[in-house]
């Protein structure tokens, strides 16, 4: 019961982050919006470092990983900024639950990871699931579907990276090291002329700081209480709900096709994570 409360978190966090995003697209610089986003973020960790009396998790040796970590991630938080403003939101969640996919097909490539029969059935499942959603046979998929499916293949490089950085860092240092080094990366790229957000906009552009942290923490924690399995499962209800989200308002419309793909990915997703009981 604990794991579905979390998840709800995650769940609420992920769909109002989708949201304010929503509202401020076209409307504040991409780049400005991910620095803004760090430094809430990076404030806030320092603060609770210090409370917590563990300062000594600002410093890592690990600063290569870091760093290409939260290049690839700062590349794909911002294709799924243009996504947001390109796609109805359910496409842009469904086409987002293709990073185990990508995982699999990357950790086979560039990691050498066996690739057993469940993983080719997982990988299969997955790509006529995106297949599904795109619809490349209906047309050609558009610049939308092509950003999404940029951010998901630097998702899935982050959680890679993510992965072997947990190994020997605490998650506070990784997602310190998040918030330092895309701090610069996006205010370099917003350049000189900077516009501060108008008022109505900060309570959206907060929205997006502190939900990027309560969508990861929630989901880490339904991690530590339940099996992936459960988890990936929790998850999927992302995608009807926000799908009735962006209907009610934005007028998106309720495809099926999106649904049906995602949950085709979530098949994919729970053949690659089952694991056979074994009999006493």
């Amino acid at each position: 019961m604990r794991a579905v409360f979390w998840m709800l978190g995650a769940i609420a966090s992920f769909c109002l982050m989708a949201i304010a995003a929503r509202e401020l697209d076209g409307k504040i610089d991409k780049f400005e919006l991910l620095a803004i986003r760090s430094l809430v973020g990076f404030v806030l960790l320092v603060i609770i470092m210090n409370v917590i009396k563990r300062p000594t998790l600002m410093f890592s040796r690990r600063m290569k990983t870091h760093f290409w970590r939260n290049f690839f991630h700062f590349i794909g938080q911002f294709s799924w900024l243009v996504g947001i403003g390109l796609l109805p939101l359910a496409q842009v969640f469904a086409i987002e639950f293709t990073v185990p996919l990508w995982v699999l097909i990357i950790a086979s490539i560039f990691l050498s990871e066996a690739i057993t029969r469940r993983k080719l059935v997982s990988v299969a499942l997955g790509l006529i699931g995106v297949a599904v959603i795109v619809k490349p046979g209906v047309q050609i998929i558009d610049v939308g579907g092509l950003v999404m499916i940029i951010a998901s293949l630097c998702f899935a490089v982050t959680f890679i990276l993510s992965k072997s950085l947990l190994t020997t860092e605490h998650p506070l240092t990784v997602v310190f090291y998040m918030t330092l080094i895309q701090l610069p990366l996006g205010a370099l790229m917003a350049g000189p002329d900077w516009a501060m957000p108008e008022p109505w906009m900060w309570p959206w552009v907060m929205a997006i700081a502190l939900t990027g942290l309560s969508a990861h923490y929630c989901m880490v924690k339904a991690m530590q209480i339940a099996e992936v399995s459960v988890v990936i499962s929790l998850d999927f209800l992302r995608l009807p709900i926000i799908a009735i989200i962006g209907m009610l308002l934005y007028g998106e419309p309720f495809e099926v096709s999106v649904i049906l793909g995602g949950g085709l990915m979530l098949l994919a997703n729970l053949v690659n994570h089952w694991r056979p009981q074994k009999t006493v």
